[in-house]
Parts: C-alpha cells; sequence; structure tokens
C-alpha cells in the first residue's frame, strides 16, 4: 500500500487523527480499493469512532494487485495513536505532502514520511500491531426515528453552561406540539432539554451541582425531528466533544440521531453541500447510551442506576474517564461485524 497526500486533504487527515486518538487509543487502518477506512473503539466498548476517505481524497493512491481486488480481503493494520499523534507534530503550514507505506501485508512496520516546504524529509516507522482487532460498525440511519442538527458553535455554547468535569450528558426529547412537561412553569416552545448526569453514588462537589438547559429547537437547531412520547438518551461528554471539535475544524454541522434509552446514538457530519455532490470523505461516531431513563421525577431518578447493577452483568471495565456506572452502559460489541 502507498499512498499521499497535501494541502487540505492533509489538514483534514490531521484533524481525523486527532478526533479518533480523543476516543480509543488504537487505530485499525483497512485499505479497500475505493477508500481507506479508520476504526477505533475504546476500552469499555462504550464509543467507536470511524473515518472513511475515499480514493479522490488521496493524491496518490495504490494497492498492489491482489489487494485491489474487488473480493479480496481488505488490506490491514493497526497502530498506537500515540505514535501517529507524534509523526502529524509537524505544523500543516510546514509540510508539502505527507506519504503513507505498508510494503507488505505483513509488514511489521508503517512507514510515514513528511515532505517538508524547506526540503527537509522525515521518515518515521510506526510498529503494528501483530493481530489487529478489527471493528467496524454500520448503522442504518433510517432505524432511528429522531434526529437533531446543530452547528458546531452552537453546540459549543450549549455545552459552556455545564461544569467542564462533567462526564455523562442527558438529552431529553419532546414533540415540539406537545411542548417539554415542566413542574414549575411554563417553558413555551423548549421542546429538548440538556441535563447533566452525575453520579449518585459519589459524594463530591460535582454532583451538588445539577444543571438543566431547556432550549427550543427553532431558534437553536437547524433540524429537529421528534414525535411521539419523550425520550431521554445519557452519554459520555469526552467523545462528544472530540466529534465537535472535529466538526467545526471541517467548518461541517452535526447530525445527531437516537432513538430512546438504551439504544446507540449516531453522530456525523452534516456538510450541506448545495451542488448535488458528495464529500470525498465520511465520519461516524457511535456511543452508547445508559440503560436506564432519567425521566423518572428526581427522587426515584437516583434509584435506578444502583438497582441497575444487580440486573446487568458488567462485561465491560470502567475507565477514568466514565463514572463508575459504566457496566450498566449498553454496549457496542453485540452490533460489531454485523
Amino acid at each position: 500500500m502507498e499512498l499521499s497526500m497535501s494541502g487540505s486533504s492533509l489538514r483534514t487527515f490531521g484533524r481525523c487523527v486527532t478526533f479518533l486518538a480523543r476516543v480509543a487509543s488504537e487505530l485499525v487502518l483497512q485499505a479497500h480499493p475505493a477508500k481507506l477506512e479508520l476504526h477505533t473503539l475504546n476500552s469499555s466498548r462504550s464509543a467507536y469512532g470511524s473515518v472513511s476517505l475515499a480514493r479522490d481524497f488521496f493524491d496518490t493512491y495504490h494497492l498492489d494487485a491482489a489487494a485491489s481486488a474487488p473480493s479480496s480481503t481488505p488490506l490491514q493494520c493497526s497502530v498506537l495513536l500515540k505514535s501517529l499523534l507524534a509523526v502529524l507534530r509537524t505544523p500543516h503550514a510546514a509540510l508539502d505532502r505527507l506519504a503513507i507505506s505498508l510494503p507488505e501485508p505483513d509488514s511489521p512496520k508503517l512507514q510515514f514520511t513528511l515532505h517538508c516546504l524547506n526540503g527537509v524529509r522525515k521518515t518515521y516507522w510506526i510498529v503494528c500491531s501483530a493481530e489487529p482487532e478489527v471493528q467496524s460498525l454500520a448503522l442504518d440511519r433510517g432505524r432511528f426515528p429522531s434526529r437533531l442538527t446543530i452547528r458546531p458553535r452552537e453546540l459549543a455554547r450549549l455545552l459552556s453552561n455545564f461544569q467542564s468535569s462533567l462526564q455523562e450528558l442527558t438529552i431529553i426529547a419532546t414533540d415540539p406540539a406537545a411542548g417539554l412537561p415542566d413542574a414549575g412553569g411554563d417553558v413555551g416552545g423548549k421542546a429538548v432539554e440538556l441535563r447533566s448526569y452525575n453520579d449518585p453514588a459519589k459524594d463530591d462537589c460535582d454532583t451538588r451541582l445539577h444543571t438543566q438547559l431547556w432550549i427550543d429547537p427553532v431558534e437553536e437547531f437547524v433540524e429537529y425531528v421528534h414525535a411521539g412520547d419523550p425520550v431521554d438518551v445519557t452519554f459520555g461528554v469526552k467523545e462528544l466533544k472530540a466529534f465537535l471539535t472535529f466538526c467545526e475544524g471541517c467548518e461541517v454541522d452535526i447530525l445527531l440521531f437516537f432513538e430512546k434509552t438504551g439504544e446507540p446514538v449516531l453522530l456525523v457530519p452534516r456538510f450541506g453541500l448545495d451542488d448535488g455532490s458528495t464529500s470525498d470523505f465520511e465520519a461516524t461516531l457511535v456511543l452508547a447510551t445508559m440503560t436506564v431513563s432519567q425521566l423518572a421525577d428526581s427522587n426515584d431518578a437516583q434509584q435506578p442506576a444502583t438497582s441497575a447493577q444487580h440486573n446487568v452483568e458488567p462485561r465491560a471495565a470502567t475507565t477514568p474517564s466514565v463514572s463508575n456506572h459504566t457496566k450498566i452502559w449498553s454496549e457496542l460489541s453485540a452490533m460489531l461485524n454485523r
């Protein structure tokens, strides 16, 4: 495999790697005849990120004859994202192009060559994992009955109302015709609520501050589709912010699909091309959601997480980036390789 990129493609590639590095630590590259796919899955199997780069994205894109056959198995390898970030540390403004090479399908190292504008050439070799775990997840957007589209700048403004240490966020969606139920008073057309989720088992300062934000979809969203009964989804904030930064850098809107508690949410960039053309790259972020609804009243909302620990077998290991109740998140692993 040999490929090279420059200009805007090189900058986009850098944003893709940075986004995926904030989701997980290891990257699986799969080279197909028509595209290069980048996949990553975090250790708790609650967040999956992928990027697909079309052949036209690159200045040159070459696979050997065996890998180029339509029926052949994709050429793949796995590298640590920390190492890849170190390679891309050189400012893009100083680079002419980047070349990537895998001499043989079973090569132990992946070669990266940076061609700088001042004539300097930097070559790096990154060790490949011996047996990369193949990670692929395809969700049909049509399965999600609800969605919203928001500009990254607007989402960043909304998230600024919450503590920077917040780990999980709840989105409550209501039919705009019915309005958001609120015992404290009339909220008008504010059919969406953003609510901080704090681990009830923790007794610290973070759990003493609870933030609720009511939103009018007409004012804040580019698009909002939801009908029927209210639904809520609770998912990780860290990965959401990583995707926000990626979409902001690419100057595209964020499209979020969701269904109900316990079902994954799907985030993709909304390119909004008016000429009918398609983008030469795609990105996907899938986040598992908590299996306990936050729509119950405030007294009952403190109990479900504890009771769920006795009903759900903890299959995923917890990590410092999520709460102690990661074990009650719905797992993405059941949907992998479908």
